[in-house]
């Protein structure tokens, strides 16, 4: 039989499938002995269950019961009872964190019988009333739908008749008038009393927050962080303890480590006379964590007892909630944190040099992702003004955008291409389609542990949290700084999320550190942590272990000397694809321009010949940048009419000088009829690639004499170079055959007149459905196969890339038909599975073939696992990619037992 309830004291956390990471680490915390209020979990299997059906799973009522009455008997108290009642709060848990996406209920018992015996009990008429109208606002919102500004409006109104600047200041009287309204909207709003009945309370807000898995933000949080939609949601059910019953009281969270940068030390926020909910809400600026020192000593070092004993059985930052009542310290929450970037290399790096972790388990604990963040611009601190305002740093980096003051703004600014960062008083649930949209999060109340620092770490978004100079009039959408500059909405801020500095308009950027290390070798801030020099040797100390386990090898798309001898600096071990099309372009492209038009073979030469040297001098200088590694080398792909000028503006200057009478020139007459005749509906599908070395005789000769006469002229300079020919675009292997026999003809001219054999590979990109199925016998006349996984994208969906991207992918995510888009990163399922069948079936034809990839593909971290599970032997990405590809194909190794001791 199912169960479908756990006490705490039943799971641990390697049941966080089942019982969410918030229960199975509750769980967990028991286990240890640490002080975690009792309480039970209700599995994610019955909210699963729920969702299929509509109802709760049969049985789940009968074992709530019965947990209950367990926790009940624990308390001494009963839920509700009217002379000292427990009260209990329920909250969502997933497997996958995603803070403060779902919901949370707290206070659940409290009713108009109970609500004075909870004053009698607790000694405080405000104490109670003050509970119960947090459960009417919270009840209220999540299983009623009223929507949550309801509530904020009328509290907002009570401050101002009594002139209070926050909720402290609301006497008990206050309260209980602000609960009798807070029943009147809820009446008002729904048609619908609030229960009075403590388990229908329960049995309601537990199916509210099942039903919350399935709300717009969560969906919409899931989709941006590739969260499964199928996990579901467990629930805690938990006896509730009180930091809001005095100065002796309080709230607070607590990281083990910064979550920013990853430092050791005490790091967190604590709010006095508060509930949990205060501290991340932002509502109240919080003191940090050392503050409460000086409160309760006794509580804060049994805190930072507990702080160390959890990072040391996580072996990892932990993100701690806590609350203390009446002096006595309790447990809430423990999960290994989120972080930024920087701060997962700095942790991870930290951990392994303190021996609670191997290098192969640091290894996996940083990621591509994290670490091309690393590699953007930050802004020039000499070239910045006094800054408009300062806030905490929660989340680093730089952004640059125009302020806007809500969340519907920055998505509609966003959508139109402009840069936007989000400003407002404190961030909710509700303002997350405005934070994924943003460049940037400002907020001037809360700190590191509010919502909008803590959602930003995890999206990986700069945000400055609590500057409490500005003052923020969201409603009349402006910030007014401390020096009276009034910014109103539009106008362009720049937020440094690493110094907490808010500048007006746009600070310039300079590269980051680590950028500077992979670009030049050197550590600008090499013995000083604090410039960044520990997150140099963390950044660096990563790549050495990944590129020890790797089996992939890493190279790069380059197709010029400079990009090439960049692309080795950043760790390339060759060039995978070498476009040959970008040799074309400027100068050279009225040669290109002289071929096409050639009316016979003798132009046609003599236009190849003026290109011949210069493909010569190209490929030398790539060979060199690369010497003793592979270039592969793709012969010109793009149809021809790409280097013409364009079709209408060619017609409009013919049709503007014949219009004033006069007989346009001999050349734009011979080019526009070119481009007409060589007009295509689908360029993509037409005469280009293979089909354009076999139909534009002596293409091929000149591209293939310049590849040799450059080998040539490296190894007299004592070079040794490895040039690969590739052949773009092959449908049928008698393309490739036909073509091959010309590379041979011409490679055996260029050896017999330089005296020495010249011997150049000869593959083929696996760029259409048909390659990839009919791999075999293509494979008896190729090399090697570098997949073209851009076009195999485009002619395996049936997208033009440039023409759907923009049209209909935005939608097909939203509705979840896309992860991801199939550009960005591989579709496994039927790109994916043509890759593993040419694999295949090209190596059982020729065991020692070599099989890479070229797209963009080959740098997107979570394809690299793929190529790597796929067998191939590498991936090419560009330049800047080429750190992210060799991090990620180490992690990948991890993931099949690679060795990273």
């Amino acid at each position: 039989m199912v169960r479908y309830v756990y006490d705490f004291t039943e799971g641990g956390r390697e049941m966080a499938g089942l019982l969410g990471g918030k229960g199975a680490n509750l769980a967990e915390m028991t286990r240890l002995g640490l002080p975690v209020p009792p309480g039970f979990v209700i599995t994610t299997e019955a909210c699963r269950a729920f969702l299929a059906t509509g109802s709760p799973p049969e049985g789940m009522a009968e074992e709530v019961a019965r947990h209950l009455a367990a926790v009940e008997e624990s308390a001494g108290r009963s839920l509700g009872g009217a002379d000292d009642p427990l009260l209990l709060s329920v909250r969502s848990g997933a497997r996958i964190s995603m803070p403060g996406m779902m919901e949370t209920v707290l206070n659940v018992g409290l009713h108009d019988g109970s609500v004075r015996g909870l004053a009698r009990a607790s000694g405080s008429d405000r104490f109670a009333w003050d509970s119960y109208r947090r459960l009417l606002q919270m009840f209220g919102t999540t299983v009623m739908g009223v929507p949550a500004a309801r509530f904020e409006e009328v509290l907002d109104a009570l401050k101002r008749r009594r002139g209070a600047s926050d909720d402290l200041a609301l006497d008990a009287d206050d309260m209980s008038a602000l609960t009798g309204a807070y029943k009147d909207l809820i009446l008002r709003e729904t048609g619908e009393e609030f229960p009075q009945d403590p388990a229908e309370q329960l049995r309601r807000a537990v199916l509210a927050v099942f039903g919350s898995w399935n709300g717009g933000r969560a969906r919409l949080y899931r989709r941006r962080e590739h969260i499964p939609e199928d996990l579901g949601t467990a629930v805690t059910v938990q006896r509730m303890v009180f930091g809001n019953l005095g100065a002796d009281s309080g709230s607070g969270v607590a990281f083990t480590r910064d979550p920013a940068t990853g430092r050791p030390g005490v790091y967190g926020d604590y709010l006095p006379n508060a509930q949990g909910e205060d501290v991340v809400s932002g509502i109240r600026n919080t003191v940090p964590l050392a503050g409460l020192a000086e409160l309760d000593p006794a509580s804060y070092r049994r805190l930072l007892e507990i702080m160390q004993t959890l990072e040391r059985h996580y072996r990892d930052l932990c993100d701690i909630e806590f609350t203390v009542e009446r002096g006595r310290l309790w447990m809430l929450q423990t999960r290994v944190g989120k972080r930024t970037a920087e701060a997962a290399f700095a942790i991870a790096d930290a951990l392994a040099q303190e021996g609670l972790i191997d290098r192969r388990e640091a290894l996996s604990r940083v990621g591509g992702e994290g670490l091309a963040r690393l590699m953007f611009p930050r802004f020039d601190a000499s070239r910045a003004d006094e800054p408009l305002a300062r806030g905490v740093a929660a989340s680093p980096g730089a952004a640059v955008g125009a302020a806007v003051f809500d969340s519907v703004e920055a998505a509609r600014r966003a959508a139109a291409g402009e840069r936007v960062v989000l400003v407002r008083q404190e961030t909710n649930p509700d303002d997350l389609p405005g934070m994924v949209a943003a460049q940037a999060i400002l907020t001037s109340r809360g700190g590191k542990t509010s919502h909008a620092a803590v959602v930003a770490r995890g999206m990986g978004k700069v945000c400055v949290c609590g500057a409490e100079e500005l003052v923020v009039d969201t409603a009349g959408r402006r910030f007014t700084a401390a020096d009276g500059t009034v910014v109103e909405e539009g106008r362009v801020i720049s937020v440094d999320g690493s110094s907490g500095a808010v500048h007006l308009g746009e600070v310039p950027l300079v590269p980051s550190e680590v950028m500077r290390h992979l670009e030049t070798g050197t550590d600008p801030a090499a013995g000083d942590p604090a410039a960044g020099g520990g997150l140099v040797a963390a950044v660096t100390r990563a790549l050495e272990q990944a590129d020890s386990v790797r089996r992939l090898e890493v190279r790069a798309n380059a197709d010029t000397p400079q990009d090439a001898e960049r692309a080795r600096r950043f760790g390339a071990q060759g060039i995978g694809l070498c476009r040959t099309e970008h040799m074309f372009l400027g100068d050279r492209r009225r040669l290109v321009e002289e071929m096409i038009l050639a009316r016979s073979p003798e132009e046609r030469e003599r236009a190849l010949a003026a290109l011949l040297p210069l493909q010569t001098a190209d490929f030398t200088g790539i060979l060199e940048a690369m010497d003793g590694l592979p270039v592969t080398i793709r012969l010109l792909d793009p149809p021809l009419h790409e280097f013409l000028p364009d079709r209408v503006e060619l017609a409009v200057r013919v049709a503007t000088v014949e219009a004033r009478g006069e007989r346009p020139g001999r050349r734009d007459l011979e080019l526009l009829e070119a481009v007409d005749r060589m007009h295509e509906e689908n360029p993509m599908m037409g005469l280009r690639g293979v089909r354009l070395g076999l139909a534009v005789p002596g293409l091929v000769g000149m591209q293939v004499r310049a590849v040799a006469s450059a080998v040539v002229a490296r190894r007299r300079a004592g070079g040794r170079p490895r040039a690969e020919i590739m052949v773009p675009l092959v449908g049928d292997v008698e393309e490739l055959r036909l073509v091959k026999a010309e590379v041979a003809r011409v490679l055996a001219e260029v050896g017999e007149e330089s005296g020495a054999p010249v011997d150049c590979p000869v593959g083929t990109m696996i760029e259409l459905p048909r390659a990839a199925l009919t791999a075999g016998p293509i494979a008896e006349e190729a090399a090697f196969f570098s997949f073209g996984t851009n076009d195999l994208t485009q002619t395996t969906w049936g997208f033009s890339r440039d023409d759907v991207e923009a049209e209909f992918f935005p939608a097909y995510i939203d509705r979840g038909v896309f992860a991801a888009s199939p550009f960005e990163t591989l579709d496994e399922d039927g790109v994916g599975r043509l890759v593993r069948i040419a694999v295949e079936e090209g190596r059982a034809v020729r065991p020692g073939l070599q099989v890479g990839v070229c797209g963009e593909h080959g740098g997107d971290p979570a394809s690299v696992h793929f190529f790597h599970s796929a067998g191939l032997d590498y991936v090419s990405c560009s330049p800047f990619r080429v750190p992210v590809a060799r991090l990620e194909a180490g992690r990948a190794a991890l993931g099949d037992g690679g060795d990273g001791g």
